[in-house]
């Protein structure tokens, strides 16, 4: 779970910024790039498999929204944050729905987020080419769901996610593929 914050510069206006989910990965990271140089200030942080199997994926993603936040150079004055839930901050935040597609600063976070978790995908397929993650970058598709069931899963793999939940519980799979870590 990746979560970015960005403080953007009002006199160096980037052109594009777009929720990243609609944005070419190419596009994705050329746009990271000029954020990183642009920004006054931004931060990437995440929440770890074992943090999201513990606390839920709702509570890990407010977490690594808190620790982007606590990890950028200069203090806000005000946070927002796509979606209904704002993190435990010590500033004043509001989520705002669909604030991803809607506004800039929170654009600019979800490519600064969106490059990091997909550069994250790509060191884990170097590790575990098998599984694909170059491809879906995590994502259940019929590749992934596919794999799972033919190898199990890889630490990367939730316990909580339901596929994976399914899996674990089922007799017969190696038992070294089922060791989450």
């Amino acid at each position: 779970m990746y979560a970015a914050a960005v403080i953007l510069d009002p006199r160096r206006r980037i052109a594009g910024l777009d929720d990243s989910k609609r944005l070419d990965p190419e596009v994705r990271l050329a746009l990271a790039a000029t954020i990183r140089e642009r920004a006054l200030a931004w931060a990437v942080a995440s929440a770890s498999v074992a943090e999201i199997d513990a606390l839920n994926i709702l509570r890990a993603s407010l977490l690594a929204m808190k620790r982007a936040v606590e990890g950028l150079p200069i203090a806000p004055d005000h946070v927002v944050v796509d979606g209904l839930h704002c993190p435990a901050i010590a500033v004043p935040a509001r989520a705002i729905v669909g604030g991803d597609g809607t506004v800039r600063a929170i654009s600019a976070a979800s490519i600064l987020a969106k490059t990091a978790r997909d550069a994250a995908m790509l060191q884990l397929h170097a590790r575990l080419p098998e599984y694909g993650f170059d491809r879906h970058k995590g994502y259940p598709t019929p590749e992934h769901l596919a794999v799972l069931r033919r190898l199990g899963p890889c630490e990367a793999h939730r316990r909580t996610f339901a596929p994976v939940r399914e899996l674990i519980s089922r007799p017969g799979l190696p038992p070294a593929q089922t060791e989450l870590f």
